[in-house]
Parts: C-alpha cells; structure tokens; sequence
C-alpha cells in the first residue's frame, strides 16, 4: 500500500473513531451535567477536524512536482502539523476558560450522573486503540503528521483518566467543584502539548533535521568511496519524510571530469545505501587541497 493510501486510510479511521466517541462524550457529558466529560468531548471534536486536515493533506502530497513547486507537495504535512497544533490550542484555551468560569461561578453545581463514568471508561479504551494504531502507522511511514496525531491522542487517554478520576472523586467527596478544577488541569494539559507539537513541526519548515546522527552516516558513505575525501559544506534538511542532501567532496585534482564525476555517482550510491528515505543528493566535487573551512555554512566531520 503507498504511502498516499495509509495516510489516508489511517485517517478516516480516526476520524470516524473519534466522532463516536466525541458524539458520546459531548451528549452524556451534557446530560448528566459533567463539564469535565463536555470537555473532553470537546477534545476528541478537535480530533475529528485535525483527522479531516489529515486526509486532504494526503492527497496533496502526493502531487507530482511542478514549476512552482520543483520539490514536490511534501512539505504540506509540516504545515498541516503546523494548524493542528493550533487548533489543539484553541481547543485548550476555550476548555480553560470554561473551566474558570465553571469555578468561580455562583450557580449551584449537581454531582454528575455515574453514567459519566462509564462514557469516560469506553472512551479511553477507544483513544489507547486509536493512539497504539495511529504512532504504528505513522512510524511505519516516517510521517510526523500521523506521529504527532497519534501524541495527541495518547494524551486525549491521559486527559479521560484524569476525567475518570474527577469523576471518581466528585462521587467520593460529594464536591462537584471536583469536576471542574478537573477540566481546568487537563486544559493546560492540552495546552502543552498543542505547544510541543507546534515547537517539533517548526524543524522541517525551518529546514533542519530531527535526527542530526544522518550527518555521522553521511560522512561514514563518504569514507567508504576510494578517491572521494574530506566531506565538507554537508546540508540536510527534511521535505515532508524524506531527505534532501548536498555536500562537497575533494578529489584528486589530476584526474578527469569523467572520473571525478563517476567518483561523485559512487559517493551519493553510497548515501543512498546508508540513509533511509533520501529525496535526492547533490555532490559538489573540489580538487583536493582548495577547500576553506569555516567560509561556507554546512556541517564538517570536526563537527559530529
């Protein structure tokens, strides 16, 4: 299957899974007066459109590359990353504000349904499922959009058993101020990480790499090409899931363009052979002896 159709498919499995729940979370939690379970139906709502964004990413993606856009469509999953975690935010800051207003408020609060209890219970053991699901997929095919869905989710079953646990207590203790300052800490839980996933998806929008060790590989495929030294001026950045590599490369200056440029064929063969998911790779080949650290950006072996 393409790497096209699991994000897809992935996709529409959690949107669908997530509205269930939402739907669920949302109607009980209204009914039996719970603000916490309202919030966390709130929660799984966002979901629904991060899940949406998703699949028409997907399909944008896998554009062909055009003249406007010579490096392809990829780059749309980090700017689809970028507005997830902007829409987990807002959905953070509303469920904050409802949440203070909940406390401070002068109405008389009711101790919620026990029925909150058990949405709370199915909806955590649908999130772990949709979570385990979505980080499998998403590793599968190295897509930090589905990675960062699937954190997202695992802390949508961490905010359902702090629920849970409001819930539980606000029973015990006969206090159903419980439920509310319940909502508030799970808001700033969501808060947080809508932060998290807004700071890790600004690594490939700024060119960067997540994993600096693909430099260690890189010059590694360098040693092991006779007449190709001193890797130098090597850049990587990330386009969507994939590599885009250019280093420069000294060789012996007496021998001919045909053999250095077989010398440079050799040296991105051999990068391809060390490091998975390489977009394309440009060598600049130098005679040896004409290179001068510390002019050009890049990364030198002295570096790593």
């Amino acid at each position: 299957m393409s790497r096209e159709n699991i994000l897809i498919k992935t996709s529409w499995i959690s949107t669908i899974g997530n509205a269930i729940l939402s739907a669920s979370k949302i109607i009980i939690g209204l009914w039996t007066g719970s603000l916490a379970v309202v919030g966390d139906g709130i929660d799984s709502a966002t979901d629904v459109v991060i899940s949406i964004v998703m699949i028409f990413t997907a399909r944008l993606i896998n554009r062909p590359p055009s003249k406007k856009y010579v490096f392809g469509y990829e780059k749309a999953e980090g700017i689809a990353t970028k507005i997830l975690s902007l829409v987990i935010f807002y959905a953070g800051v509303q469920m904050l504000i409802s949440s203070i207003q909940s406390i401070f408020s002068d109405e008389v609060k009711e101790i919620p349904s026990s029925i909150a209890i058990y949405v709370t219970v199915f909806s955590i053991i649908g999130k772990l499922l949709l979570a385990l699901y979505q980080y499998k997929q998403g590793k599968k095919i190295n897509s930090s959009m589905l990675t960062a869905n699937a954190i997202n989710m695992r802390n949508d079953v961490v905010i359902s058993t702090g629920v849970l646990l409001g819930l539980i207590f606000t029973f015990i203790f006969k206090s159903p101020i419980l439920d509310s300052v319940t909502g508030l800490i799970i808001s700033l839980f969501i808060i947080k990480s809508s932060i998290s996933i807004f700071i890790d998806s600004n690594v490939e929008l700024m060119d960067g790499v997540k994993d600096v060790n693909v430099y260690n590989k890189i010059f590694e495929a360098v040693e092991k090409v006779p007449g190709a030294s001193n890797p130098h001026r090597v850049r990587s950045r990330m386009i969507g899931n994939l590599y885009m590599i250019t280093l420069d490369i000294e060789v012996n200056p007496q021998i001919t363009i045909t053999q250095a440029h077989e010398i440079a064929g050799a040296v991105e063969k051999s990068i391809i052979n060390s490091v998975d998911n390489v977009y394309d790779i440009l060598v600049h080949v130098e005679p040896a002896g004409e290179c001068q650290t510390g002019e050009k950006f890049g990364v030198d072996k002295d570096m790593v």
